[in-house]
């Protein structure tokens, strides 16, 4: 037997439980994993809620990330051997392979070794956070040294990702955080500026920082009313890149603005990359070569034990985090 996270009722977190559930067997192209840390993500409240792209599917189990062991290998789960330290790429649906438990089932091709830099906590916060902001900043904005980037939210796992990475391509990094009260932290993080939402004026902050130039990259995953304001700061021909919803109020859009500053809105989410072979495997690859040269590092603010998973899931939603929440599971 081996415990699980999983809910039988959309809710808050104390819908969560922790049950014995029979110890998964990997079939062909699966790898067993007996877990040592999990990350925690958005996503996984929003599922929770029945807010998510998917619904769950009860008695359903629950998470994207996890680092630890592998402790069998199906048929043609080639490449790994029982021992070895793995990490996991979330490539697949939550109904099909959940991740928060002590003993999980992943698909091969999501299993990564573990890279040697990182602790099982740290590579449980690796994944999601950079291959999004990669895939946001990277492959599909093609962010360039001396571009502006604009990051709402900035205090997310996500949102230090991109920091991390803006810098590593030569721009600049501008934090967007509704408060002052993580401006240093921000700052420390890598931001070159930070710039409190529901204190200053974004557009006049932006243009005061650009010299009139506005943003080329805007990296935004809450939508909503403040779209408006990223719009204004951008500068013609930028790229802004939807990664979220965590506002879900309609968005207002000068049409005219997009319009004659040749803007480019793009929708994009984290399996554009990692259900794609080619790209999932190039994301791999930069993040790797990120943390080896000390260039990309994970970001943790705190860590519960797996028996607090709901403790875990209410302190997510409080948004006071800045970085990543991690579970540590006991072997």
């Amino acid at each position: 037997m081996s415990r699980a996270v999983r809910f039988h009722e959309t809710g808050g977190p104390e819908v969560l439980r922790l049950e014995e559930i029979p110890a998964p067997v990997p079939g062909v192209g699966e790898v067993l994993i007996h877990t040592r840390a999990l990350g925690l993500n958005r996503a996984e409240s929003m599922f929770r809620r029945g807010e998510y792209g998917v619904a769950p599917v009860f008695p359903s189990g629950i998470g994207y990330e996890a680092a630890g062991v592998v402790a069998a290998v199906g048929d043609g789960g080639t490449g790994f051997r029982v021992g070895q330290a793995v990490s996991v790429v979330p490539s697949f649906s939550m109904t099909d392979y959940p991740m928060h438990g002590e003993a999980v089932l992943a698909p091969a091709h999501a299993v990564v070794a573990h890279p040697e830099e990182l602790s099982f906590e740290q590579a449980a916060a690796v994944w999601n956070p950079f291959i999004t902001a990669y895939g946001g900043l990277v492959d599909i904005a093609g962010v360039r040294p001396g571009d502006t980037v604009l990051i709402p939210a900035a205090s997310s796992s996500v949102g230090l990702a991109a920091i991390q990475i803006a810098r590593r391509a030569g721009a600049r990094a501008v934090a967007l955080t509704r408060t002052g009260t993580k401006r240093q932290k921000l700052l420390e993080a890598g931001a070159e500026a930070v710039i409190s939402t529901a204190e200053e004026d974004v557009v006049a902050r932006v243009r005061e920082l650009t010299a009139g130039e506005g943003a080329r990259v805007i990296f935004d995953p809450v939508g909503g009313p403040a779209l408006a304001d990223l719009v204004e700061a951008a500068s013609r021909e930028a790229v802004i890149v939807l990664y979220g919803l965590l506002e879900s109020s309609p968005a207002p859009l000068n049409v005219g603005t997009v319009l004659f500053k040749h803007l480019t809105l793009r929708g994009f989410e984290l399996f554009e990359i990692t259900t794609d072979d080619a790209r999932r495997a190039a994301a791999v690859d930069y993040v790797r070569d990120g943390l080896a040269k000390g260039e990309l590092a994970p970001v943790i603010d705190t860590t519960f034990p797996l028996d607090a998973i709901a403790e875990a899931h209410r302190y997510l939603e409080a948004g006071g985090q800045v970085g990543k929440i991690v579970i540590t599971v006991t072997p």
